[in-house]
């Protein structure tokens, strides 16, 4: 019998390292099976077709026993091969006939919700800590045959196994070299966070993310389809994407299901607010303090006499409410989850009114610290959001001892850094680049 070729079958499937490939001799004559380790239970196929194999003489009478394992079904050459195997079932190729049984891994652990980004409509489950897991939830919502996973381990003491997912077809070679170089550069005794990881894959010092890390098996899918590369941890729920540029970090994955006409404005919001959480503070010190002159004469009495009381510098203000809006912020973060909302919200409208009543600020800058903090809630991505809370502080320094030509130096400078920054290789700062279009 004419051996079958798997690979004309289903271009590309050997190459991947999931893909478990077994030669079965009965009296001279040889069977193959096949199956993708990711997405198949090697206990139920070793309990039904490996039990059918051992219990049969000839490939006739184990051709026979297979029909009657459950999840039985025949496929033809060609496209039915590619789906079966891509869809968890297990192939047997025997006297010139295939057969597919129903193999599929049930999941290690139950989906839970995704937690770092939340939508109102669209999925709702996470990845898993189990990378097993998670590579069988990528093939099972992108069942390409050119999508490839590579294993590693990473760590010199915890050895975590990595797990490198990307479509072949789409994939650019000098991201993989890029990524080769970085993982080899890594000298960590431990990893074991997504995040952990994304660190150290980027460069020391760098204010904004070249890398994304979330949860959400839907945002890695679409990316995987726009040609970029995964990486899954073992024990973390997070999945790492590169390239990442800063229009990713400014999109919902809501956005993708949704109409033009109605994200496309979220979006300009977005980055209206990202400007507003970064400038805000840094703007309000040069007109109050250096630059008055810009503001219009009533709006300008009408701040001097809300500052009437303010015994101190209007930097001083600022950085207090900054501290105090940054403070409630991480308390947000820490607290039990059902007390934390709670906590924050009371202990803010405490604060602030007491503040004002005191003395200690005015009331516009109560306004500018809210407007500041609820503009940083506006950025879909908590790394994104990281960055444009530290970056306020900078341009405040500037409004200082510069004023306002301080601040518009500071954001030039911060536009040229952006600009001049790369994503393995790719360029940064793109604010609607065409892989968004062709995404949808």
């Amino acid at each position: 019998m004419e051996r079958f070729n798997l690979e004309d079958a289903v271009p590309g499937v050997t190459k991947s390292v999931d893909l478990v490939s077994r030669e079965l001799r009965l009296a001279g004559d040889a069977a193959h099976l096949y199956y993708l380790s990711s997405l198949c239970d090697k206990n139920y196929i070793q309990q039904t077709v490996m039990a059918a194999f051992a219990s049969s003489a000839t490939l006739r009478e184990f051709a026979a026993k297979l029909t009657l394992v459950s999840g039985y079904e025949p496929a033809a050459p060609g496209r039915q091969t590619a789906d079966k195997l891509l869809h968890g079932y297990a192939l047997v190729m025997l006297e010139g006939r295939i057969a597919a049984v129903e193999a599929s891994k049930a999941p290690a652990t139950k989906a839970s919700d995704a937690s770092m980004e939340s939508i109102l409509q669209g999925p709702q489950t996470s990845l898993s800590e189990d990378i097993e897991s998670n590579v069988r939830i990528l093939r099972m919502r992108y069942p390409s045959k050119d999508l490839r996973v590579e294993y590693t381990e990473i760590g010199t003491s915890s050895r975590t196994r990595l797990a490198i997912v990307y479509d072949q077809s789409k994939v650019e070679p000098d991201v993989l070299l890029e990524l080769d170089r970085k993982l080899t550069k890594i000298d960590a005794e431990v990893v074991q966070a997504a995040n952990q990881l994304t660190v150290l894959l980027t460069e020391r010092f760098q204010l904004l993310p070249t890398a994304m890390a979330t949860d959400r098996p839907d945002r890695t899918v679409l990316n995987l389809a726009q040609g970029k590369v995964v990486l899954l941890l073992d024990g973390t729920p997070f999945s790492i994407y590169f390239p990442a540029v800063f229009y990713d970090f400014m999109v919902s994955m809501e956005d993708a299901y949704q109409f033009p006409w109605l994200t496309r404005p979220l979006q300009a919001m977005r980055y209206l607010c990202a400007f507003i959480t970064t400038t805000l503070p840094a703007l309000y010190i040069a007109f109050v303090s250096y630059n008055p002159e810009f503001l219009r004469a009533q709006l300008a009495i009408e701040i001097a006499g809300s500052r009437a009381a303010v015994p101190y510098a209007s930097f001083y203000e600022v950085f207090f409410m900054l501290f105090l809006t940054e403070a409630l912020t991480e308390a947000s973060i820490r607290l039990p989850k059902h007390i934390g909302s709670t906590a924050t919200t009371v202990g803010g409208l405490i604060l602030g009114q007491a503040a004002q009543e005191a003395g200690l600020v005015s009331s516009i800058m109560i306004i500018i610290a809210s407007a500041v903090a609820i503009s940083n809630f506006v950025i879909p991505i908590n790394t994104m959001s990281y960055a444009m809370r530290a970056a306020k502080f900078p341009l405040a320094v500037l409004a200082i001892y510069f004023g306002l030509a301080g601040v518009v130096t500071g954001i030039f400078g911060f536009i040229v850094y952006a600009t001049s920054l790369r994503s393995f290789g790719r360029p940064y700062l793109k604010l609607f680049p065409k892989e968004a279009k062709k995404s949808r």
